[in-house]
């Protein structure tokens, strides 16, 4: 058998070695229109801030030493530029512009994705730079080093946006991001990216959010990014960050099918409209697996999964594509950020009943040292407690506990369910209670209606007369701040005080974290209170998805 594999990195790489390990005596080319295969894209932001100074550990491996590995017949700056179907060829330009042709048995496309290219005035000027692939990189690593940058604006407020910002900070620059939603990372809810943005702004990061880029232009000292709204900002340095797009150019052409987001449509063998064409990728779409909607998922996990089953679609066992569900991870300066599968944001969108719990438990047991808070939210089904996504904001312990998450929502668990998983404590990296179960627990309580929860944008928008707010932190953390019109009983004095609260008002508990106000709502509603509710992640959510974004002085 022929195989032909478009595309050198994630997905095609992982497909090919996949094919060896499988056939040994399968004729396998693989062809990559760059220069390199197989290396680290997630790592590139991370080398332009020199937390990575060697380049060469970008490169998983080499053309020349995956070629004698695997004994595949390895092809770089060679760019398939058609695909006829009818005779089972491609054709091939090198870097000569010579085009020769290939014939193929199956072929496999894995060409990925392409950043989103704003149509604007200035988008070609020097000094306004994309990342995506290695080249990108080596240009802003030596724009960098042979220009003096004071003032950076990241123009998109995604998850590569955020390491850029972080990496840039680094060198000395101040940043500033440019985002056209009303917070960064678009993918979790408001709440959870609030807390992003007081950290981002403690960094002395400059946040414009709701503003729309229009025009770039240069001066004889620096660039300038102008806005809709009137605002223009000075930079010597512009990263392009806002979003990728499939490069489906060779599919399209090739009479294969899309589907409704763009991307290749593919059946759960990988296979496109045509038998003997797979894809796999950034450049495919596929149903989520929650929603049965199709779907992009330009995430590196899911690529080189589906590398591996499309080798054993075509060569070994056929095993189905289960579908992705969009588990994302990123680092931001202090912060380790998470996410899977749907916000609240996104199920509101679809029109899904959902409710959702908001916890703050510490990363590892508060008596052994350096314990630090996370913040984890979970949305579910209101009626049969399905999970449906997490979204986690923290400094330590993130990332296993988001996966905890996915691996629970992708196996359909409910919030029962996951009250039962096990998992390992010792005081350096857990409580006895970890973070996961702590989160069921709370929203176990929210959907058997143990707790009514009262939620953050709900308590901003009441009208005070007609609720009585209860603060029942100590007096000393009132005297720092709380709400307007809060009365504070302090939660160990509540019993002996509860003859001050209006039976005939709706009562909204709050705490720091919300901990204590569970407890007063117990207390309240076993004493014969009937409108009783707790605000769900506290204080601490509260300021955070209220608090107003500071622009400060730029240099």
């Amino acid at each position: 058998m022929r195989i032909i594999v478009i595309g050198g990195v994630a997905g095609g790489a992982t497909a090919a070695a996949r094919m060896r390990r499988l056939d040994e005596q399968a004729e396998i080319i693989l062809l990559e229109k760059g220069k390199y295969i197989s290396y680290a894209n997630c790592g590139l932001p991370y080398y332009i801030g020199d937390v990575i100074t060697d380049r060469e550990k970008l490169f998983l491996q080499t053309p020349e030493a995956f070629a004698v590995r695997y004994r595949i017949d390895v092809r770089v700056n060679n760019e398939v530029v058609y695909i006829d179907r009818a005779k089972k060829t491609v054709s091939i330009r090198m870097n000569s512009e010579d085009v020769y042709v290939e014939r193929y048995d199956k072929l496999v496309i894995s060409t990925g994705a392409v950043p989103v290219v704003l149509d604007m005035p200035g988008i070609k000027l020097d000094g306004v730079f994309m990342l995506r692939n290695i080249h990108d990189t080596d240009k802003i690593k030596n724009y960098i080093e042979n220009h003096q940058i004071h003032n950076a604006i990241i123009v998109g407020g995604g998850f590569i946006g955020m390491e850029m910002a972080e990496n840039l900070h680094e060198t000395g620059a101040q940043v500033s991001i440019v985002e056209l939603s009303n917070q960064v990372l678009t993918p979790m809810d408001f709440s959870m990216a609030s807390l992003v943005h007081q950290h981002l702004m403690g960094k002395g990061i400059n946040l414009y959010l709701e503003q729309e880029v229009t025009s770039f232009e240069r001066s004889l000292r620096s660039l300038k990014v102008n806005m809709r709204s009137g605002i223009s900002l000075p930079a010597d340095l512009v990263i392009l960050s806002v979003g990728v797009k499939p490069e489906t150019t060779l599919a399209r052409t090739a009479g294969i099918e899309l589907g409704t987001t763009g991307g290749i449509k593919v059946n759960e063998l990988l296979q496109t409209s045509d038998e003997s064409i797979y894809a796999i990728g950034d450049v495919i779409e596929y149903p989520n697996p929650l929603t049965g909607l199709p779907w992009i998922d330009p995430l590196a996990g899911p690529a080189n999964r589906q590398g591996r089953l499309v080798a054993d679609n075509l060569l070994g066992t056929p095993t189905p594509y289960e579908g992705s569900i969009g588990t994302a991870i990123a680092h931001v300066f202090d912060l380790t950020v998470a996410s899977t599968g749907l916000p609240g944001k996104q199920l509101r969108k679809l029109g899904k009943p959902y409710l959702s719990a908001t916890v703050h438990p510490y990363s590892h047991a508060t008596y052994y040292p350096d314990a630090t808070l996370m913040s984890i939210k979970v949305t579910f089904d209101p009626d049969s407690g399905k999970l449906y996504g997490a979204q986690i904001v923290g400094e330590e312990g993130v990332d296993k506990r988001i996966d905890e998450f996915a691996l629970a929502i992708k196996r359909g668990s409910t919030l029962s369910e996951l009250c039962q998983l096990e998992q390992a404590y010792a005081p350096p990296y857990s409580s006895a209670k970890d973070p996961v179960a702590i989160a069921a627990y709370v929203a176990q309580n929210i959907m058997t209606g143990k707790m009514k929860p009262v939620y953050w944008r709900e308590l901003r928008d009441i009208h005070i007369k007609s609720e009585f707010l209860l603060d029942v932190r100590t007096p000393e953390e009132f005297e720092k701040g709380s709400l307007p019109y809060a009365v504070n009983i302090p939660l160990d004095e509540l019993r002996a005080r509860i003859c001050e609260l209006p039976q005939d008002r709706p009562i909204d508990v709050f705490c720091g974290v919300g901990m204590r106000g569970y407890i007063a709502c117990r207390i309240l509603t076993l004493s014969g209170f009937e409108q009783v509710r707790n605000l769900v992640g506290g204080l601490k959510l509260y300021k955070a998805a209220t608090a107003p974004i500071i622009i400060r002085e730029r240099v």
